[in-house]
């Protein structure tokens, strides 16, 4: 019942991902949600996030921000890391996912999602087949909304660690 809504691999935190293992498997474009992925709810880009998208570029990836924030949210947070993105992207909806892909010159079998919500995130991407990494929130503090669906996604994690040994 809840398979739908277990992501393909679960890690703490988008800066602990084996990038370059990504890379030699042939992903060549990885999509990011921002807000709790990359920084904290609301927060520009920072340091650590500056380094990285520089880093995955001069590995030779194309990257796209793709969020369901207003588009001068997005584009405060993307002046700092130059990459290609979309705002207001109506996750879950497939559509967005495939603009992204059709921006950085991939397909399904060369793209990653990466993001920190079960319901928004990784459903959008599974219901196209596209590979997703689920990261833990970067902060508790968010808004009403998210907090809700926390409760939500607290039980399908719980059945998803049960069956993959997580």
């Amino acid at each position: 019942m809840f398979k739908k809504f277990y992501p393909d691999k679960w890690v703490d935190s988008a800066y602990v991902i084996d990038f370059e293992e990504l890379y030699q498997s042939g992903v060549r474009g990885i999509i990011f949600d921002i807000d709790n992925t990359l920084v904290p709810h609301g927060f520009d880009a920072d340091k650590r996030s500056i380094e990285l998208m520089e880093r995955l570029k001069k590995t030779g990836f194309q990257i796209c921000l793709l969020s369901n924030n207003k588009q001068e949210r997005v584009e405060r947070f993307n002046k700092d890391v130059n990459v290609l993105y979309i705002y207001d992207a109506h996750k879950p909806s497939r559509k967005n996912y495939q603009k992204a892909m059709e921006l950085m010159g991939t397909d399904l079998k060369t793209t990653v999602f990466i993001g920190d919500q079960l319901f928004t995130d990784v459903f959008g991407a599974k219901r196209l087949g596209m590979p997703n990494i689920l990261v833990k929130p970067m902060n508790p503090k968010e808004e009403i909304q998210i907090v809700l669906k926390r409760y939500l996604e607290k039980a399908v994690l719980h059945f998803y660690k049960r069956t993959s040994g997580g």
